[in-house]
């Protein structure tokens, strides 16, 4: 749940001080850095600074439904010859709705649902996107790719980075994926290698910006006019310069062969394009948008020109001097990270995961990248640049930014608003664009927590009972007191769920508390409740010490082993394997002493 970002509720209108202070974002050093800052490559060859307005975005954008603050951001861009300097609607609680929530769990999705057959929607669909997409996964195709075929790129479409579409599409990305991370180190890297890419690319004369993204998914795509993207949680994931780099050239593929502007002519939309790997956003002046509309507003590309984009940019990569075998190394990654997903709520099926596509399976796409690295050179050759990319990245933030809320364990806390509260037990919490979602285990129990605005002269019971939720138990609505503040709880019904229902008065908001179960019973009922109980105002020390989880480059020493390096992880879940995936090591593989490896710390 995001108020800044992924992970608190949010405002379908930040005010201007959440704005501001959702531009303060926390980075190595810990403290505020500018607004936004431009690094640009190819043609252009120019360096801007521009302020980046806070933009918010929900799948959940709704009357009487939002989500406070609003993601800080920084445009970084990488490339030629150019570096880069530094580190409310009103609610309308009587309108009825359509309310449903999706929770994955294991391989599987648990849905719970209350449906409404009246015609307004404050609830709009929700599918609490927990999945993460693989980025280049995807690709069908039975052969090698033929360099010679592209001998001959059709022209590009015209940039138009400063067009009044381009920009709204950037701050669609923005809003959707935390706005921009800040960090010099990353950002000079990042401007190097694209310097590089362009230079060894088919179009030297194009122009390409850059945006690190402040997410932690793993993420990369294009626009048609030469924006490229990557999320922070990418840059985590690879493990050194050549496999950032055979990212990137994979996305100025896309925009060499026009792949985005052709997908554009076929959907008829101001575009986004290129792999799109993760989350769904919504266009702020249209409020919010059904998850089924937003998948018709994200161009993913077809199995053909996936493939074209592969061979492109492992030729591109191969020129540049880095290794071609990058992009393999880097596919299997990104399959054994999604495997790990399950433990936090996810489906490990990438096929359920794409959900925008009908691409293959990640071995296929190995397989495919395999034998077009192998028109190129030998493995082995070309430049990998680990201990200048592991450099770059220590103390890089990971997952989840504390200013937006984050998980540990079963307690969700949210430094910036103040507050925390403790799940169930047995419950995996998702910090979501939306709300904090959470399921049990087994997937017959689920919550929600979200944010929304309610009259200060109404009371919570009468919100309550104000239509929001159908079959709602009238009998059962009380008003009553949480640690302080106001608060009233119901029941509401369903055919397959129960819903425990709480909304308390947390300063200017009221927080929505929705606990569904198949089989209530007063044990599940009594949990609920002590859920509810254990929300509190966050203490000033705690607050101080709510500190993100950062990488830590370290220095194997002799005797160490992967196992005994994972114990020093701050990730409780699956530690080892964690480990192993985001050193890229296989499970049995011995380190060796003097090598360097990731950690993940507090």
């Amino acid at each position: 749940m995001a108020s800044c970002g992924r992970t608190s509720p949010r405002r379908s209108r930040p005010s201007a001080a959440a704005s501001r202070s959702s531009r303060a974002r926390c980075c190595r050093s810990g403290k505020a850095e500018p607004p936004s800052s431009s690094i640009s490559a190819g043609a252009g060859r120019k360096i801007s600074r521009s302020r980046l307005p806070s933009a918010t975005s929900a799948a959940l954008r709704r009357r009487g439904s939002r989500r406070p603050g609003c993601r800080a951001a920084r445009s970084v861009s990488g490339g030629s010859s150019s570096k880069g300097a530094g580190r409310g609607s009103k609610p309308r609680t009587r309108s009825r709705s359509r309310f449903w929530s999706a929770i994955e769990v294991g391989a599987g999705v648990q849905a719970f649902a209350h449906e409404n057959r009246r015609r307004e929607a404050p609830w709009r669909s929700v599918a609490g996107s927990l999945a993460l997409l693989l980025v280049l996964a995807g690709c069908a195709a039975s052969g090698r790719f033929d360099p010679q075929a592209v001998a001959v790129l059709p022209e590009p479409a015209k940039q138009a980075e400063a067009s009044p579409a381009a920009q709204r599409e950037h701050q669609r990305i923005l809003a959707a994926y935390g706005g921009t991370y800040q960090d010099a180190r990353v950002e000079a890297l990042i401007a190097k290698t694209v310097e590089r890419l362009v230079a060894a690319s088919e179009r030297p004369d194009l122009h390409y910006s850059v945006t690190l993204l402040n997410s932690a998914s793993v993420n990369a795509f294009a626009l048609p006019n030469g924006r490229l993207y990557a999320t922070r949680g990418l840059v985590a994931l690879a493990n050194d310069n050549a496999e950032l780099a055979s990212v990137l050239a994979h996305e100025m593929a896309h925009v060499i062969a026009r792949h985005a502007a052709i997908r554009e002519d076929q959907v008829k939309q101001a575009a986004l394009v290129s792999r799109v790997a993760t989350d769904v956003f919504n266009d702020p002046q249209m409020g919010a948008l059904a998850l089924a509309k937003s998948k018709i507003a994200l161009a993913t590309f077809s199995r053909a020109q996936e493939l074209e984009a592969d061979g492109i940019g492992v030729g591109i990569s191969s020129r540049a001097g880095f290794d071609p075998y990058a992009a393999v190394r880097f596919l299997n990654s990104l399959g054994r990270n999604a495997e790990l997903k399950p433990q936090s709520g996810l489906s490990s099926d990438p096929r359920y995961l794409d959900f925008l596509s009908s691409h293959p399976a990640t071995p296929e796409r190995v397989k495919i990248t395999q034998a077009n690295a192998r028109q190129y050179s030998a493995p082995g050759s070309g430049e990998r640049d680990r201990a200048a990319y592991l450099a770059s990245i220590d103390g890089l933030i990971y997952g989840e930014d504390p200013s937006e809320g984050f998980v540990r364990g079963r307690r969700f806390i949210h430094p910036r608003l103040g507050f925390t509260f403790l799940a169930p037990s047995g419950f995996v919490l998702d910090n979501t664009a939306q709300a904090v979602l959470g399921v049990n285990q087994g997937g017959g129990e689920a919550l929600r927590l979200d944010v929304v605005q309610v009259p200060v002269e109404q009371s919570l019971a009468d919100y309550l009972a104000s239509g929001w939720i159908e079959n709602i138990d009238h009998g059962s609505i009380e008003s009553t007191s949480i640690n302080g503040f106001p608060a009233a709880t119901a029941i509401a019904r369903g055919e397959e769920w129960t819903f425990r229902l709480y909304a308390l008065r947390f300063g200017s908001d009221v927080y929505r508390f929705i606990f569904a179960s198949k089989q209530q019973s007063p044990e599940i009922d009594r949990a609920f409740r002590d859920a509810v109980a254990s929300f509190r105002r966050m203490t000033l020390a705690e607050i101080e010490t709510a500190r993100p989880l950062r990488l830590k480059i370290v220095t194997v020493k002799p005797g160490d082993t992967p196992e005994h390096l994972a114990a020093r992880m701050a990730i409780p879940d699956r530690a080892l394997d964690r480990f192993l995936v985001l050193n890229g090591l296989q499970p049995g593989q011995a380190l060796k002493p003097g090598e360097q490896v990731k950690l993940v710390v507090e």
